[in-house]
Parts: structure tokens; sequence; C-alpha cells
């Protein structure tokens, strides 16, 4: 008798092994047990039936709409609009306080009022040390300058124009 394949584990026994005990036959039993690999790695629990697993969408749309997450609130308004307080006030006074946060879930309004990143708002600066606020005013006044045009200053000093400029003031 040629074995085609080896015995490796108890589940290729069926119930070989169940029927070799409650008969009483220990010889079987055994010799049932010796053929058997013994290499806990081919037991049967370790070789469990596996489906395919689908691929899920982790994009943050399908994440968001499987958690009913709403809008995102944006940093900063796309642009200015003075009447937004205006508007939450008719809100607040006309429906009650629950139509304005349900108007916030669904419409959330920014976190900031201006879209700059450099801004310091007043209530920081008046904190800050007296030194430090004047080197704030002083980078806020050379950002206000206006810039000099160099090649035409130079232009006018070599053809004498700003001489002429200042004849005419004096």
């Amino acid at each position: 008798m040629q074995i085609e394949q080896g015995l490796i584990r108890e589940t290729q026994l069926d119930s070989a092994l169940n029927h070799s005990v409650h008969q009483g036959r220990r010889s079987d039993f055994a010799m049932m047990l010796s053929m058997l690999s013994q290499d806990a790695l081919d037991f049967g629990q370790f070789h469990l039936p596996t489906s395919e697993v689908e691929a899920n969408d982790k994009s943050e749309a399908a994440l968001k709409k499987e958690l009913q997450i709403g809008p995102q609130k944006p940093l900063a308004p796309e642009t200015f609009d003075m009447l937004v307080s205006e508007e939450n006030a008719f809100i607040v006074q006309h429906f009650g306080m629950t139509a304005m946060q349900l108007k916030e879930c669904l419409m959330p309004e920014p976190l900031a009022v201006r879209d700059d990143k450099k801004h310091i708002p007043l209530n920081v600066l008046d904190n800050c040390e007296l030194a430090v606020r004047r080197k704030i005013q002083k980078t806020a006044a050379y950002k206000n300058a206006i810039p000099m045009d160099a090649a035409g200053f130079y232009d006018q000093l070599a053809t004498g124009e700003h001489e002429a400029m200042l004849n005419a003031v004096a």
C-alpha cells in the first residue's frame, strides 16, 4: 500500500481517534497519534479556513460618511462678512439657541475672523513686554512703508531732475 499524502493533522483522521478511544482500541489510538506530525504549527488550530477580506475604503470622505461627521469647520473665512453676527442674533432671538446650534452643525462658521496667520490680537499685544510691542510695531511699520524704486531714484539723480524738484519746492 502506497501512502499518497502524509498524515499531518488529526482532522485527516476524521472520527477514527474518537472511535478507537470509545471502543478501547488503545493500540490503534497510539499508532494514529504516532503518525501525526510532532510540529505544533501543523495542528489544525493553526490552519483555520480563511475568508477573503474586502478592501475597505479608508479615504477621509468615506470615513466621514460612515461616522456621520458633518462638514469640517474652516479656520478662516474666504471673504469677510460683517453681517454674520447680526444674522446669528436674529436666529437666536426668533428661533432660539437650538436653531443656532443646528445652523452651526450644518454650516460651521470659521474659527478665526481673519485669514492672516501673522495677525496678533490686541489683547495678546497688551500682555507683552514693552520691548516686544515696540519690535512688533517696527515690523508692522516696515511692512506698511512704501517700497522705493531705487533704479528710478538713481535715474533722477543722474539726470538732475531731483535737484530741479528740490529747487522748485524751496
